[in-house]
């Protein structure tokens, strides 16, 4: 029986591409375990998959001073001494690891366990976590080709980012339905990643009086972001996350506004879904935003505005400019080479069968 564990965490976007992975896995003859943290978004996610779920320690890594610092690498002592342990009992055949902190002591643990392991970069450059792998790692599949120049050539592999299947599969009137909108009118939707974009949603709200004049919207604002006041505002749905309903309301949406986390366009381009893209600024991350979206700007799939220059006269420009040329950024769309990774990825974890 052919065993693989899987980890990553933090976000969403170091765990939905785990998830796209679990039917073609399991298709192969693989029996599945997740390892993440104990608080972590990965935690409820996998949860609703069935798999079974081994939580362990985890610290987070940062790049600016925190009293956390102090603490936190005691954490990732912990969790690669319970990584260690855990591997050890399991006997998984490989490692997957889509990224987020709690895969620097998974991938650890497999090494001192002689296991060998896949990362998964979504960024055009490698993130910390994926870095302080990277030693570790038998391979490391890319979304990017230009990622590989920052990968030793014996461990670089082009795959293209995993997608969920399902996301494809929406229906446009479902949509329409669970929402209570209308036909009639053009749907915007907010996307500010699982755990929200203040600015994004603040900026939004402030239009919301004369913008459902033109549109209708469907705000996905992220965890403990709703506000209850706006509940019954015709023409305005608002989520903190959704999971069964999404593929429906991204089949219904004419444009959509979002930051530039790689596994979030690359579900946009596989949509073909005319956007805007607000990346996190550099002062709020390490910049890899910023160069996911000067791609996508590059090759004609996405309208690009900063952070920094946000107000709700530019967003308004540009939401109509999309709208009004959706249909140019369907053509660039369209002739896009990019491709669902989990055939490539999958066959990368395939090769390193022991």
């Amino acid at each position: 029986m052919k065993k693989i564990v899987l980890t990553g965490g933090g976000t969403a976007g170091h765990v939905t591409p785990n998830i796209a992975l679990i039917d073609a896995l399991q298709a192969e003859g693989y029996t599945l375990y997740y390892i993440g943290s104990y608080e972590g978004i990965e935690k409820n996610l996998i949860k609703d998959t069935g798999l079974p779920y081994y939580p362990i320690s985890s610290g987070k890594l940062r790049r600016y001073l925190d009293f956390k610092n102090l603490s936190d690498p005691f954490k990732v002592i912990k969790g690669c001494f319970q990584a260690t342990k855990l591997l050890h009992k399991l006997k998984p055949d490989i490692v997957f690891s889509k990224g987020g902190f709690v895969s620097v002591p998974v991938i650890i643990g497999a090494k001192l366990n002689r296991v060998p392991t896949i990362l998964h970069e979504s960024d055009m450059t490698p993130g910390l976590a994926n870095k302080l792998c990277l030693p570790f790692a038998t391979k490391v599949c890319t979304t990017f080709a230009e990622t590989l120049k920052y990968l030793p050539k014996e461990k670089g592999v082009l795959t293209g980012s995993p997608i969920r299947e399902n996301l494809l599969e929406g229906d446009r009137l479902t949509g329409i339905r669970l929402c209570g909108f209308t036909d009639r009118k053009p749907i915007l939707m907010l996307m500010g990643g699982s755990l929200g974009a203040k600015r994004l949603n603040d900026v939004l709200r402030s239009m919301l009086p004369g913008l459902l004049t033109k549109y209708q919207i469907v705000h996905l604002c992220g965890k403990d972001h709703l506000v209850s006041s706006l509940e019954q505002l015709e023409g305005y749905k608002q989520y903190e996350y959704v999971k069964e309903e999404l593929p429906h309301l991204l089949a219904m949406t004419d444009v959509i506004i979002s930051r530039a986390g790689s596994n979030a366009i690359s579900e946009l381009l596989a949509l073909r879904k005319p956007n805007i893209l607000i990346p996190l600024p550099a002062s709020a991350s390490r910049g890899d935003q910023l160069l996911n979206a000067a791609s996508f700007k590059a090759h004609g799939y996405s309208y690009v505005l900063e952070e920094e220059s946000l107000t709700p006269e530019v967003l308004l420009q540009a939401i109509d400019e999309v709208y009004n040329n959706r249909s140019q950024y369907l053509e660039h769309m369209q002739h896009s080479k990019s491709k669902n990774g989990i055939k490539n990825v999958v066959q990368e974890i395939v090769k390193l069968e022991r």
